[in-house]
């Protein structure tokens, strides 16, 4: 969906790269019976913090933007990872923390 709104070539080779894994269409290694991704598949930070800049260049500015947030991209990793990243974002987002118990 993202794809068909941007109409951006990069976009585009990434989803088709993505499709093709989740359809079984790249070449297995029998030896470790995993798949090499392309090299342009993705661009590899060094860090945790790298990473958050890249995907949330600005979050203190931006955070209360719908839109903003919808075009992030959605990070894929451990439930424990994901906690620390989040926790790492929610830092650089001004106010105070409130909890919300329902």
């Amino acid at each position: 969906m993202r794809v068909q709104v941007k109409h951006d070539a990069s976009t585009e080779c990434f989803a088709k790269q993505l499709l093709d894994i989740v359809n079984g269409k790249m070449a297995i290694d029998e030896s470790t019976l995993c798949i090499t991704l392309l090299t342009n598949f993705c661009k590899i930070t060094a860090t945790t913090d790298e990473l958050i800049h890249k995907v949330f260049p600005h979050i203190a500015q931006n955070y209360k933007s719908h839109q903003w947030l919808s075009e992030r991209a959605v990070l894929a990793a451990k439930n424990n990872d994901v906690d620390a990243i989040n926790f790492s974002i929610q830092n650089e987002i001004p106010g105070d923390v409130a909890m919300i118990v329902s």
